[in-house]
């Protein structure tokens, strides 16, 4: 059986990311954090408890973030986030397999390259190579 690539992050769109922080803070008890105008005023969003590493403790919880909505439609749906070992083969690979890459990798600084691609249905679909760990 070959590698499979896991669900690591989840990210979801919002007219007012205030509101929804605080909505989803309310409801289920997630807590966030809002990033500076360098990573977008993106809102980091902890769903379940984190170790000294950043990653969750619970085997199979993700946490997410939450983005500004645009009047781009492809922009306006939730989307999970893949890892992968090797973001330039994965490219190639969606490519080969029918999907369409969105944009150019970009570097988030600390957390790995980053790229959103469409899928064969349609669906928006984020891809990350994380940086080596210190």
């Amino acid at each position: 059986m070959s590698k499979m690539n896991p669900v690591v992050h989840f990210e979801m769109p919002a007219e007012n990311r205030k509101r929804m922080a605080e909505f989803y803070t309310k409801a289920f008890g997630w807590q966030t954090q809002q990033l500076g105008s360098e990573m977008g005023e993106y809102i980091l969003v902890t769903t379940s408890e984190v170790g000294d590493n950043g990653f969750p403790k619970q085997p199979g919880t993700i946490n997410g973030g939450f983005y500004q909505k645009t009047d781009d439609p492809l922009s306006n749906h939730p989307s999970v986030v893949i890892a992968v070992d090797d973001i330039n083969e994965s490219i190639g690979k969606i490519k080969n397999g029918g999907g369409k890459i969105l944009g150019e990798i970009q570097e988030i600084p600390g957390i790995g390259k980053y790229v959103s691609f469409l899928d064969t249905e349609g669906n928006r679909v984020g891809m990350l190579q994380p940086s080596p760990m210190m």
